[in-house]
């Protein structure tokens, strides 16, 4: 996978045609710029995502590290993806598959927290015990309840934050399965 910034890097040359092509068909985390610079803690977030407005205000080399966490979770989600086919392939169910999703998710969770510092987690943990009453996150039964379809609770298992995602200068795309 080519990030952006390397493809852009090779604007110009000869090879500039493949590198954007390239860049175009990259999946998985694809970096789209530079980390923006931390900001003051007293500037106003323009985001309603606690998580969000934490990122902004990390020094740089929290940043970076956040970013290299994030790309982590996104190579978990590629295995949800790629579970999901293998489950369809022997004939799970869908409420099968959700059920089998949400739990990979909740592990993928616990496994990207595990590197992050106390107070990141915390923020994590705070922000879903008030949405979800769960540090992890809703279970597949929460989701089935807001979407009233294992289908739909299977594309919500493996959605990633945009929000989150664009604060760390990524942007996730889905490889194909």
């Amino acid at each position: 996978m080519v990030p952006f910034v390397a493809a852009v890097a090779l604007l110009g040359t000869e090879g500039s045609a493949v590198a954007v092509a390239e860049a175009a068909e990259a999946y998985g985390s694809v970096i789209t710029a530079p980390l923006a610079r931390p900001v003051s803690a007293d500037d106003p977030c323009p985001s309603t995502d606690p998580v969000v407005c934490r990122i902004r205000v990390l020094p740089m080399d929290e940043k970076v590290e956040a970013q290299r966490t994030r790309m982590r979770c996104h190579g978990l989600l590629e295995d949800m993806h790629r579970t999901e086919a293998a489950m369809r392939e022997a004939g799970f169910t869908d409420e099968e598959i959700a059920r089998e999703l949400v739990d990979m998710r909740n592990q993928a969770k616990e496994i990207t927290r595990a590197g992050m510092s106390p107070e990141e987690v915390r923020v994590l943990e705070e922000r879903n015990i008030a949405k979800y009453g769960n540090p992890l996150g809703p279970t597949a039964d929460q989701l089935y309840a807001k979407y009233g379809s294992w289908q739909m609770v299977i594309d919500a298992s493996m959605r990633t934050s945009y929000a989150v995602d664009r604060e760390l200068s990524l942007e996730y795309r889905p490889c194909p399965v």
